[in-house]
């Protein structure tokens, strides 16, 4: 590890929690997610994964972490495209090396998916925070459990050599013996739903779980996104009318 790397690991090691840059967001996960977890982050299309994933990328980056994305859902330029268009600007950050991004095609790499996408992150190491959005096609094209199970059990050991982890997931695309297991193995678990309510689509967060942080486990909280503006917490009443 370079002394750059190594003086930016240690820096950011400082740090117990990783926030969202948004307080309200952060005050229902008890503060942050914890440096060195790994974070599930689940819902279905639509349900504001990807939202919650950039809006984490951009407080994080402000903290002072280093963040590396691989994305099966955007190319660099319409992800810088997407966050600028919800105030979550990140080029600085991209043109000094902080933030790197990686577009992948997992569908196209079928059943060497998880492999392949094991390498890459193993390469990225050295920095503070590796998010995967999302993970679905590589479970959809793995030829069996083990494959997917065995790609979490390496993100875990990246984990306890000082990586935080963030995963998003559509759940319904896989078994429930199999979402199952990949929630127990997770420090934290963010659950994400998208309902309609009359004539208004309501998005809400649960925590379902952050290890160190029990008292917000359950936690609820509806959400906007807004051109402009970005991630905004709501309260639960507001978002069903």
């Amino acid at each position: 590890m370079s002394d750059e790397k190594r003086e930016t690991r240690e820096d950011s090691s400082i740090k117990r929690v990783i926030s969202s840059g948004n307080t309200e967001l952060d005050s229902k996960m008890g503060g942050g997610l914890p440096v060195g977890s790994l974070t599930l982050i689940e819902g279905a299309s639509g349900a504001g994964k990807s939202v919650l994933s950039q809006q984490i990328i951009w407080g994080s980056l402000h903290e002072g972490f280093t963040v590396s994305l691989f994305t099966s859902e955007n190319s660099v330029k319409s992800l810088v495209s997407q966050m600028q268009s919800i105030d979550l600007d990140t080029i600085d950050f991209l043109l000094m090396g902080k933030f790197r991004v990686f577009p992948m095609q997992l569908a196209r790499l079928g059943a060497q998916a998880p492999s392949n996408l094991v390498r890459a992150m193993t390469q990225e190491r050295s920095r503070d925070i590796l998010i995967v959005d999302s993970f679905t096609s590589a479970i959809a094209h793995a030829s069996t459990d083990l494959h997917v199970l065995s790609f979490f059990e390496h993100c875990k050991r990246l984990c306890a050599n000082g990586s935080t982890i963030m995963i998003t997931l559509h759940a319904h695309a896989i078994q429930d013996d199999l979402i199952d297991a990949l929630r127990s193995m997770c420090d934290a678990h963010l659950l994400l739903r998208s309902e309609q309510d009359g004539q208004k689509l309501v998005k809400t967060l649960q925590v379902t779980k952050i290890r160190g942080a029990a008292s917000v486990t359950g936690a609820i909280v509806g959400f906007d996104v807004e051109p402009g503006w970005g991630m905004r917490v709501i309260p639960i009443s507001k978002a069903r009318g």
